[in-house]
């Protein structure tokens, strides 16, 4: 633990750093490579949008246990009533409750395909129930979400802008947001998720936590980026990579944080719990918090570098702090070369020889008249004074004498 705390107090001070900002084009391809696959999913793959959205017929049979083998068992009693080609989505709730979705029935048909559903898992009509929802739900539904969202990234890119008083910020928080929301639905496309209402509620909640994450980041880039044009000693870029390095821990352990918990849920959702609102928002939350950590560490601030690498404040910037650091590394050069020699092994010490052998007006000559003798030493005024005599207190008078008696 004292290493990972030495480790993050290092980075914190500079001492350690991560060239985050100096590889952006390397994090550019690797996103980009991502993007475009999540983007294919679309394609080769559409999202699984839940029953709330496509509209049909659900079925619950409540069981004493699902037996092993309920996925057939109910697609042969939908497909006896609706026919060979009829499709059924089959699921467990809970271990005990088998869920059947199908294709919007009528009315005659859901009271058949309910006692189909009896009589193959050996229960009673009154432990089976049915539920229609028409597609009118699930496209209202989807039309407040979307109305949701427009209305949050018009709001944030506004309120961003002011912020910050600089628009490329904005944007660049804008970029990762749209990088961590195509490459979680890419996820839900390739892996074929259950896209549901706790599903929208989990994509919006990302967004706002993927936000906050950046803000973190580009508050630290400001403060550095101000004292960097002030003292002139780093340029836009190194100061925004430093940033990034002062929080990197703080980001890993905020996600980490956040995420453990989601996993807990994860995994008591697919072993006990099975398909639900609590499932979805959780798998949600899990995807689009952890990409969310990548883009604000990988992509928010060496874009916003990008974008500024041009501007007249951040060229000027960049030229003064090469001069500084041009000045200060020739500065320790003259230092070092100053610097004495030292002692070798064996031998007098360079200063001692010079000492020893000095007869220049530095060193003390012994028996001179008007200089003191060895050990001396020589005040301000001119006043000699022994060398065992202290520099203040009583013992630096003068030793008082039968002539000096005399003389009082």
């Amino acid at each position: 633990m004292s290493r990972l705390a030495d480790w993050g107090n290092d980075l914190y001070t500079g001492r350690r750093s991560f060239d985050f900002v100096g590889r952006s084009r390397t994090w550019y391809k690797v996103s980009a490579v991502i993007m475009v696959i999540a983007a294919l999913g679309f394609i080769v793959r559409p999202l699984n949008f839940s029953l709330e959205f496509t509209g049909g017929t659900e079925f619950r049979v409540a069981t004493q246990q699902a037996p092993d083998d309920y996925e057939s068992q109910a697609t042969a009693a939908v497909r006896e009533v609706s026919g060979p080609t009829a499709s059924a989505n089959v699921s467990t709730i809970g271990g005990d409750i088998v869920r059947v979705q199908t294709e919007e029935l009528e009315a005659g048909e859901i009271r058949d395909v309910s006692d189909a559903l009896a009589e193959s898992f050996d229960v009673q009509s009154d432990d089976i129930s049915s539920n229609l929802i028409g597609p009118s739900w699930g496209a209202s539904v989807s039309q407040e979400a979307l109305r949701a969202l427009v209305v949050f990234l018009l709001l944030t890119t506004l309120m961003m802008t002011l912020y910050y008083r600089n628009w490329k910020m904005a944007v660049s928080s804008m970029v990762a947001l749209a990088h961590d929301m195509l490459i979680t639905v890419g996820i839900y496309t390739w892996v074929g998720f259950e896209v549901s209402p706790a599903t929208l509620i989990g994509f919006l909640t990302v967004l706002g936590y993927s936000l906050y994450d950046t803000v973190v980041v580009f508050d630290h880039v400001k403060e550095n980026t101000r004292a960097a044009f002030s003292n002139r000693r780093r340029s836009f870029a190194e100061a925004a990579n430093l940033a990034v390095n002062q929080t990197l821990v703080r980001s890993v352990n905020t996600t980490v944080i956040a995420v453990l918990p989601i996993i807990a849920v994860l995994v008591i959702g697919f072993a006990y719990l099975g398909p639900g609102t609590l499932l979805d928002l959780s798998l949600a939350l899990f995807i689009g918090m952890t990409v969310g950590a990548v883009s604000s560490v990988f992509i928010a601030t060496p874009l916003l570098v990008d974008l500024r690498r041009k501007d007249p404040e951040v060229v000027r910037l960049a030229e003064d702090a090469e001069n500084s650091q041009a000045l200060r590394q020739r500065e320790a050069e003259r230092r070092a070369a100053a610097a004495p020699e030292p002692a070798r092994v064996g031998g007098p010490s360079t200063s001692s020889t010079q000492a020893k052998g000095a007869t220049g007006p530095s060193s003390t000559p012994t028996g001179d008249a008007g200089t003191p003798a060895d050990g001396d030493a020589q005040t301000v005024t001119g006043r000699t004074v022994h060398k065992y005599a202290r520099s203040s207190g009583p013992r630096n008078q003068p030793k008082k004498t039968p002539r000096n008696r005399r003389r009082s």
